[in-house]
């Protein structure tokens, strides 16, 4: 089989459903989705051996982003979804384990820390701009309704694990300072 199909040539692919513009909103949701995975494969990369819990959560959240971004791309009035609010209650779990472990927050903080960290902020912010693409989805009539909240969901999740990695690795996050002039 080749990896070149040559019918995107003009500009076009396939949704589950209909012909679009590789511009098409729904596109670029997945794409986002797709974008974020590979992020995940590289930050899963940066973490050690005292992050392997961490490691494991990543690499079951990537399988949900394929189910999610297959999700995005059927355009037919399926009903029965691959994302499952059982995907979103582990999220929920999983961070409040990781937001116990990590030292309080007196004050936003920047994104950084060891590699590992920083990368989970860069992946965070990649979850965000995938929530605004959904959101710009939302009202089409085969919307899956969970995607938002997985998506929100998973950038909470992101944050509690890049600060967790932080505090594993005995960096403090660094906070944010106001600067008057």
């Amino acid at each position: 089989m080749k990896i070149y199909t040559k019918t995107g040539d003009k500009g076009e692919t396939q949704l589950i459903g209909k012909r679009v513009r590789k511009s098409h909103e729904r596109v670029e949701a997945y794409g986002t989705l797709d974008e974020l995975n590979s992020y995940i494969g590289v930050t899963i990369t940066f973490l050690d051996e005292n992050c392997s819990d961490i490691k494991e959560d990543l690499q079951k959240i990537q399988h949900e982003l394929f189910d999610l971004g297959g999700d995005l791309a059927n355009v037919t009035k399926k009903e029965n979804w691959a994302t499952k609010d059982s995907y979103v209650a582990y999220l929920e779990n999983r961070i409040d384990i990781y937001w116990k472990e990590a030292p309080q927050l007196t004050s936003f903080i920047l994104p950084g820390g060891v590699q590992g960290a920083a990368y989970l902020h860069v992946c965070r912010t990649i979850a965000r701009r995938a929530e605004r693409n959904i959101v710009d989805i939302e009202d089409d009539t085969s919307f899956i309704p969970l995607a938002i909240r997985y998506v929100n969901r998973l950038s909470d999740f992101l944050f509690a694990a890049a600060r967790v990695v932080n505090a594993r690795s005995n960096v403090i996050d660094m906070p944010y300072e106001q600067k008057r002039e």
